[in-house]
Order: C-alpha cells, then sequence, then structure tokens
C-alpha cells in the first residue's frame, strides 16, 4: 500500500512541477505583445472594424492565467459617427489554472477600466451593433446525469454549475445614446459597477452608480443602487436583499429644480415555484411616502398578485405644486392639505379589487371596496361610505361682489346635469354598478343627511336611484334615467320632496328666503339632448306642488288690495312697510311642461280672509315669467251650511319679470273693466226682474239669450 502512494503521489509531484516548468517557460519564451497585429487583423476581418492596442499585453500563466491589456479601441460600424464604437483604458481577467483539470471555472476579478460605449441607431432605425449580432439560437448545451436511486430521473446541470467569479469592477464607464430616429441623445456618465466574490447560493454585495445626462428635455440624473444578490445554480431563484436605490433628478422642468426618489425593498422570485415577494417596501418622494408588501403567484402563466400597500399623510396641494401641476383655486385655501390613503390590492393581468380602503382627505373619511374586471372593456363595481364631507371647500371661490349661483336643483337632476358634461360615448361604454352613501353633505351650501345613491350603468343605459332621508326637516326620493343608445340622449326624472322647510333652504342656498313654510312636489320629467339649454328647452312633464303654513315675504297681497282700492276710489295710498308679506294656509296647484314652457291653470291659495287663484307661464331657456293672481278678499268664512261671501271686488295681479328678479303689477285696466261688467250685468238682472214682475214670469228667461 506504501509502495502504491508513493507512486501515486511522485506522478502528481511530476505533473505538478511540469506545469510549473511550462508556465515558467512560456512566460520565459512568449511574448503576447508579439501576436498584436495577428489579432487586430483577425477582428477586421470578421467584424470590418478596426481594433486598436494601444498598450501592452501581459501573460500570467501560474496560478493564474490570464491577460491584462492596457487601451484598446473598437471602430463604428459603417455610415456611422468617426467616433469609436467602444474604448476601453484597462482590463484584467484571468482564470485559476489548477480548478480547470476538475472541470471547474475559478475567475478571478474581472476589471474594465475607462469603458466607453458609442451607441447609435440612424434614422432608418439601424443600430451601430447589428453587424456584430449573430442569428444563432443555438443553447448552451446541458450535462446530463442519471441518479443512482431512479436511472429513468434525469437532471440538467448548467454548465455554469461550479463557475467561481471573484467579483466583476467597472470603473468610469460611459454609455451614449444616440438615436436618431426618435430625435433622443442620453448620455451615462460615471457608471461605476461593484459586485463581491460570485458563489451560487450566497450573497453576493452588489453597487451600482450613474450619472444619466438628457438633452431634452434637460435632465440630469444621478442613480445609486445597491443590494445583497442570491442566486442559485439554475438560474430560477433569487433574492434581492436589502435593496437601497436613490434617484436624484435635476432639470429646469421639474419642481423645485430636483427631485429626489429613495426606495428600499425585499424582493424574491423563484421561476420554478412562479411565485414572487417584494416585502417591506418603501417608496419617497418628498412628502409621498408609499409602503407595500406584495406577493405574486403563477406570474409566468396567470400571475396574481396581492397585498397591502398604503400612503402615509401628505399635503397633495403642496405636493401638486413642486410638480407643476397645481390644483385649481379652491373656497377653502386649506383644502386638500391632508390626504392619506390604505387598501388590500389583489390584481390579475385583466382584473383588479381594492378591498378595505381607508382614505382620509381633510376631515373625511372614506370606506369604501371597488374592481374592475376585463380591462379591455371595463366592468366596474364599487361600494362607497363617505361619513362627512363640505364639497363647497373644493369648489371654486366666489369672486367679491358676485352672487353664487345655486339653481334649486334635486340630486336626480344634479345627476343628470352632470352626467350631460361626458361624452357619449364614454356613458355608452359605461359598465359600473354601485352604491353611494354619505352621512353628511353640503354641496352649494345645502345641507343633507343620510343621502343614498345607487348607480347602474351598462349598454348605454344609466339608472340611479336616490334618497337623503334628513333634508331641511324634510326628505327627498327619486330616481332617474339617461339614455345615450341612439344619437340624441334622452333623460327622464321622477322626484318626491315630502314635508321640506323651504325657509332653511332657501336661507343656505341662496343667502335669502322670500318663503316660508313646507313642501311636497312630485315630478315627472323627461327631456332629450346633450347640452343645458337643448334639454331644458326639450323638458316635457308634470309637477305638482302643495306649501303649507307658508308665508311670501316681499309680497303683500293684502297691501295691493288695499292700494287698488284707493286708486279705484282715488283716495289717498296706505304708508309703506318694508316688512310686507303674505301668511297662507296653503299654496297648492299642478303644472304641465312642454318643450320647456311649464303652464300652471289651477293655483289655489288661501288665507284667514283671502283666497287666490292664478295661472300662467314660465319659460325654463328664457326664464322669463308671464302669470295673473285673482285674489278675493272674503266678507265671510265658509260654514258648514253657508258659502264663502267675496267682499268687494276681485283683484287682478300680474307677476312678470325673470326667476332672478320677478316683477308685480296691478292691472288696474282689467279690474275696472270687470267692475264695470259687474255693474251691467247687476242692472240687467235687475231689469229681468221687473219685466217679470209686469208682463209675467218666464219672460226673464226668453230674454237672457239675447242680452
Amino acid at each position: 500500500m506504501n509502495r502504491s502512494l508513493k507512486i501515486i503521489l511522485s506522478i502528481v509531484a511530476s505533473v505538478f512541477a511540469l506545469i510549473i516548468i511550462t508556465a515558467i517557460a512560456l512566460l520565459l519564451f512568449i511574448d503576447p505583445n508579439d501576436f498584436k497585429p495577428e489579432i487586430q487583423a483577425t477582428v477586421e476581418d470578421n467584424t470590418g472594424r478596426k481594433l486598436v492596442i494601444d498598450g501592452d499585453l501581459e501573460l500570467s500563466v501560474f496560478p493564474w492565467i490570464g491577460i491584462s491589456t492596457g487601451k484598446l479601441t473598437l471602430s463604428n460600424a459603417r455610415g456611422f459617427s468617426k467616433k469609436n464604437f467602444a474604448e476601453i483604458e484597462a482590463s484584467n481577467i484571468k482564470v485559476k489554472l489548477l480548478p480547470l483539470l476538475s472541470k471547474k471555472l475559478e475567475v478571478s476579478r474581472v476589471v474594465l477600466k475607462g469603458l466607453v460605449l458609442n451607441l447609435a441607431k440612424n434614422k432608418k432605425g439601424i443600430s451601430n451593433w447589428d453587424d456584430l449580432t449573430g442569428s444563432s439560437t443555438e443553447k448552451a448545451p446541458t450535462k446530463t446525469t442519471v441518479t443512482k436511486d431512479d436511472p429513468s430521473k434525469k437532471e440538467s446541470v448548467s454548465p455554469l454549475a461550479a463557475l467561481a467569479i471573484g467579483g466583476i469592477s467597472i470603473e468610469q464607464a460611459k454609455i451614449v445614446w444616440d438615436d436618431q430616429q426618435q430625435g433622443k441623445y442620453t448620455e451615462i456618465n460615471d457608471f461605476n459597477f461593484n459586485t463581491g466574490k460570485f458563489v451560487f447560493d450566497e450573497a453576493i454585495d452588489i453597487d451600482l452608480s450613474l450619472i444619466i445626462v438628457n438633452k431634452k428635455p434637460e435632465l440630469t440624473e444621478s442613480i445609486n443602487f445597491s443590494t445583497k444578490l442570491t442566486l442559485n445554480e439554475q438560474f430560477n431563484n433569487f433574492q434581492l436583499n436589502s435593496v437601497d436605490i436613490k434617484s436624484i433628478t435635476k432639470g429646469k422642468d421639474i419642481p423645485g429644480e430636483s427631485l429626489t426618489v429613495t426606495l428600499l425593498t425585499d424582493i424574491a422570485v423563484d421561476l420554478a415555484k412562479q411565485t414572487l415577494n417584494v416585502s417591506n417596501l418603501k417608496l419617497n418622494s418628498d412628502s409621498l411616502v408609499l409602503t407595500a408588501n406584495i406577493t405574486g403567484t403563477q406570474i409566468k402563466d396567470q400571475p396574481v398578485f396581492k397585498g397591502p400597500i398604503s400612503i402615509e399623510q401628505f399635503n397633495l396641494a403642496q405636493l401638486m405644486k413642486k410638480m407643476a401641476m397645481p390644483l385649481p383655486a379652491m373656497q377653502d385655501p386649506d383644502a386638500m392639505s391632508k390626504l392619506s390613503i390604505a387598501f388590500n390590492l389583489l390584481a390579475t393581468t385583466h382584473s383588479a379589487d381594492i378591498k378595505n380602503l381607508i382614505l382620509h382627505l381633510d376631515d373625511t373619511t372614506i370606506n369604501a371596496t371597488a374592481s374592475v374586471t376585463n380591462f379591455a372593456t371595463p366592468a366596474i363595481k364599487f361600494n362607497i361610505k363617505v361619513d362627512a364631507i363640505d364639497a363647497d371647500r373644493y369648489l371654486a371661490p366666489i369672486k367679491e361682489g358676485e352672487k353664487a349661483s345655486n339653481p334649486v336643483a334635486t340630486p336626480a337632476s344634479a345627476i343628470a346635469a352632470s352626467a350631460t358634461l361626458f361624452p357619449v360615448e364614454l356613458l355608452r361604454n359605461l359598465n359600473v354598478n354601485g352604491q353611494l352613501d354619505i352621512g353628511r353633505l353640503k354641496i352649494n351650501k345645502l345641507n343633507m343627511q343620510g343621502l343614498n345613491l345607487n348607480l347602474n350603468a351598462k349598454n348605454g343605459l344609466i339608472k340611479t336611484k336616490q334618497t337623503v332621508n334628513k333634508l331641511y326637516q324634510g326628505s327627498y326620493k327619486g330616481n332617474s334615467t339617461i339614455n345615450v343608445k341612439n344619437r340624441i340622449p334622452t333623460l327622464s326624472l321622477n322626484e318626491k320632496l315630502n314635508q321640506v322647510s323651504i325657509e332653511p333652504l332657501l336661507m343656505d342656498m341662496q343667502g335669502e328666503a322670500r318663503m316660508s313654510g313646507t313642501v311636497n312636489v312630485s315630478a315627472t320629467i323627461k327631456a332629450r339632448g346633450n347640452s343645458t339649454s337643448a334639454i331644458k328647452s326639450s323638458l316635457n312633464g308634470n309637477v305638482s306642488f302643495n306649501f303649507k303654513d307658508g308665508v311670501i315675504k316681499g309680497f303683500n297681497l293684502q297691501k295691493i288690495i288695499d292700494n287698488s282700492k284707493s286708486l279705484i276710489k282715488g283716495v289717498a295710498l296706505p304708508a309703506e312697510n318694508k316688512n310686507d308679506q303674505t301668511v297662507f294656509s296653503v299654496i297648492k296647484g299642478t303644472a304641465q311642461i312642454t318643450k320647456g314652457l311649464v303652464r300652471n291653470n289651477d293655483l289655489y291659495a288661501e288665507a284667514s280672509k283671502l283666497r287666490v287663484n292664478g295661472k300662467g307661464t314660465a319659460h325654463l331657456v328664457s326664464e322669463k315669467i308671464a302669470y295673473k293672481v285673482n285674489a278675493k278678499l272674503l266678507k265671510t268664512l265658509a260654514t258648514a251650511t253657508s258659502p264663502e261671501k267675496i267682499k268687494g271686488y276681485p283683484i287682478i295681479i300680474n307677476v312678470g319679470g325673470n326667476f332672478s328678479k320677478p316683477s308685480y303689477t296691478l292691472d288696474v285696466a282689467a279690474m275696472l273693466m270687470k267692475k264695470n261688467k259687474e255693474k251691467i250685468n247687476k242692472k240687467k238682472d235687475e231689469l229681468l226682474q221687473k219685466l217679470d214682475e209686469k208682463i209675467g214670469p218666464g219672460v226673464s228667461d226668453l230674454l237672457k239669450g239675447f242680452l
């Protein structure tokens, strides 16, 4: 045994000595610089480019076999600039000799200093490296081994399984990208890339830094990247731990001329199991901080990503201003100053679900869930709950001396009006089903509580159902339908107000209230068109209203009656009273709307000693009023056995002007004519009565047809 061992050791020692002697002989008798002309000629023959080796080539053999170079330059492709395609100030790469005997590849640290790459694409889309790329699609060979337990099972082993690299170092590199086809020019300067020793299944330190210079627009971006990479032999499982990215972008077009973004995270990818895990992600940009933990499954076949995402509270208005996208002026200068978002995401290539969304906007909290399926033709579902929101804070400010335009609008009419602002094509493609609940809402100075809205839009038909549980001591219920299937959209509204107190509603909405009392209103309206004027001019429908215990301020009907008496009798008018008003126990009636013209023929109002009838029109487009009120003063009130008795003559009042400034005038001429007519009728009756007494009964009936 000892003799055999000695023989083996002697052989190994002889081989080792032979290798050393060979290495020394190579260094003594072979000068790699002698091959420079041959190397340069070979490169030119194969590529058509000139390779210039300015520095000396240094060869090492043992224990590392490798070569170090000085400056190397490779010329550009034909048809491009005279700049060299590539330059290297110095390089060094070595492979350990002895491990090669056992089919192991152990590479020393690969060093490239002063690398310069000039990449370009001409106007025809041809790049200056197309001539260097081959069309071969051959795959690297794999070694097949048979396991001892089951010869039928085979496994593939990567040829790089025995690879070990001492590290890679690229220092002060520069890459230029000149895309003449797209008109883009970008430089990557101070490119530095360093890694630790490369060993499979062990963490490798990686550091990268570079500066990107862009000409149009003029931007300079500095990027620093570091991580610890762990990679398996099959290249299908890798981890990036302690990822740290910092980017600083500078330029005149950047808000504040500088923007800093940092990203911290850990990433794990298993291609065999098709899983992804992005954990402890934290993205920080100025005042915006986003955190997330995302997992992915079936990432190659049918990817599904899910996990929590949150954005910490930040000032949206300030951020938008810094990004040169300032928000429009709002009534509240502090609006949009506090915003935070948190939700759980579930996303695939064709759908997305947002669950447990909590959004804080200023003093409002919103809880919601939402989903989108089929991104190509999206179907949207949502359920949103809002505790309280003052929408007026976010509306445009009212200029000094300018009154806010707050037309009386119910939720259904507001929805219909806002919908017409959207393109018809967008409405036709809507596929939405959702529910919105708002605890307290203030909009256009109107206050509501318990607002519920259900929206259903599909195939060009948009339907809403809405209720307001508390609306100025009353309630509201309505529904609307918008049909955009045809070229011209059609609208239909069906609404009811129940026991709504008018005075506080008008006071909030207009800053003054000319009426008080409670009202019940029902309306069924239809229209067509895609603009406010078209809708108004095509309105058709019916309205009924009933005011109870009402007061109309600035309109004293009793005073008008007294004035009319004074005018007829020719006596002095009563003194003015600044607190003119008329009190009614009931005001009711119906109206028909035809092509924007509102017509009422059955107005009835009742006061203590007053009865009022009215009829006339109001045009929604021109806003002109043409209305006549007929007031009657009672001598006695009606009882169970006797009707009301009229005192004096009816008073006729014409209402004109427009919606914003109505006018009230006394129709004296009509009153006098009516008075004279009544006198004539009275004389006629007296004459007929006398004829009956003198000639005989029945004569008056015979003459009535002629008189």
